[in-house]
């Protein structure tokens, strides 16, 4: 899309994570807002759920696939509850494998621009439209999560759970991860080049994830997890009462504040990663360097308002005059921004952030990062891939950190077939602020 073009359409309207909206149709909020509450309602009637997540794409004749029928089906003999997002391949598996044990079988689908069937052996199931909605629902109940084989969208929800849990917005639960052949490439990035090399997260924390090559092993890790009271119990036995379910007001108010703040920005690069980048190191002051280029370019910068290279892109943009923004995280009530923006605007509920900082820039930059930042670049690739959102230059800053991941991304498709050959070419790698506008004003 020429840049022109792509500016003319986001002075009118935004593609987010689930379609075009045009942010003063407020009946859209009420779509939104719609969704969550169905999803809660829905998913309130069962107990001692495992979520269980993985490709679509893979066969029954797939190994995984008997592995995961299998895992479904000693799920569902000893009570728990098997949740799937409903469609083929690991997901069928899934839930086929709960369905003839007699046990809770359930999906919850996703409406896609092509066509994504239900399995028929889902026995409850609601659908959603937007990623960030049913990312919520598949993600809160659950008392322990599988995760098979996958592409971009099994990555996004594996880093968003587990970014989650690193931040305290969500109980800590089993990781159970099938397959070493699949997961230890993708572990050996984290701890060698996210905890060790970026110092973005504790090793501690990859140490937590269980890698297993059975239905058996995995089974042996989840049989005890205790079924532990979710969100979605609270609001729900809230709403039975009578009470104000507050936690749905405050969502909706987010999203409107979100959206209204959208609607000011224009002609901006998102740019993200570790807050652990230390001032005057390489990274740190590329990300100066960009940021203090594209204000010379008449663009703006948005990060996610904290330090590290946040601080730096804010920097670089704010001492040149630029559109400097922030879209902050609220922990305790507080918000962590740096002292370099001229616009910002916080978030209480992290799904919410991510709706609003996944709006359209003219590029997304990433430099080296832990879970958010992994988080925050498969969500843009799952949306881009399955056209939820219009591709958008997306850039890896620094080929030492980020080639292994190209690596893995190429393995994806020419090892596991989780995704196209055409998905590889979502991402492109650079060296220098120089490269990321050469990106830019090439679309």
């Amino acid at each position: 899309m020429a840049k022109n073009a792509l500016i003319s359409h986001k002075s009118t309207a935004l593609a987010t994570a689930g379609e075009i909206i045009n942010y003063r149709d407020s009946w859209r909020i009420f779509k939104i807002m719609s969704e969550f509450v169905e999803g809660y309602q829905f998913l309130d009637e069962f107990k001692r759920e495992v979520t269980i997540l993985g490709s679509a794409r893979l066969p029954s004749n797939n190994k995984y696939y008997k592995i995961t029928e299998q895992l479904g089906y000693l799920l569902a003999k000893n009570g728990f509850t098997v949740i799937t997002g409903g469609g083929p391949g690991i997901m069928e598996a899934a839930n086929k494998g709960a369905f003839e044990a007699g046990g809770e079988s359930v999906g919850l689908n996703i409406q896609l621009p092509f066509e994504q069937r239900i399995n028929p052996y889902v026995k409850k199931s609601v659908a959603f439209y937007y990623f960030f909605t049913r990312k919520v629902m598949l993600t809160s109940p659950a008392n322990a999560f599988v995760f098979l084989p996958g592409g971009f969208g099994t990555l996004d929800e594996f880093f968003e759970v587990v970014d989650m849990m690193e931040i305290g917005q969500m109980p800590q639960s089993p990781i159970v991860l099938v397959g070493k052949e699949f997961w230890q490439p993708l572990i050996d990035f984290v701890r060698n080049y996210s905890a060790r090399e970026a110092n973005a997260l504790s090793e501690k924390i990859v140490d937590s994830w269980h890698v297993v090559e059975t239905a058996e092993e995995a089974f042996e890790l989840i049989k005890n997890a205790s079924d532990r009271p979710s969100e979605l119990a609270t609001i729900s036995a809230e709403h039975h009462k009578g009470g104000a379910d507050w936690r749905i007001f405050r969502i909706m108010s987010e999203l409107v504040d979100g959206f209204e703040f959208l609607t000011k920005l224009d002609n901006d690069v998102t740019v993200l990663g570790t807050k652990s980048t230390p001032v005057g190191s390489p990274y740190y002051k590329a990300a100066y360097e960009l940021g203090k280029m594209l204000a010379k370019n008449k663009m703006g910068v948005v990060t996610g308002g904290g330090p590290g290279i946040m601080e730096a892109a804010n920097k670089g943009s704010f001492e040149n005059k630029g559109a400097s923004v922030g879209m902050n995280m609220r922990f305790e009530n507080h918000e962590r921004t740096n002292d370099y923006l001229n616009r910002s605007i916080g978030f209480s509920f992290p799904f919410v952030r991510k709706l609003i900082i996944t709006a359209p820039s003219e590029a997304f930059v990433f430099f080296p990062g832990g879970l958010g930042t992994l988080h925050q670049l498969f969500e843009l690739l799952t949306l881009q891939e399955t056209k939820k959102m219009i591709q958008i230059p997306t850039i890896l800053y620094g080929k030492k950190f980020w080639r292994p991941m190209i690596d893995y991304i190429r393995k994806l498709h020419h090892d596991f077939q989780t995704i196209s050959q055409s998905d590889e070419d979502l991402v492109k790698v650079v060296d220098s602020p120089e490269e990321v506008l050469f990106h830019i004003n090439k679309q």
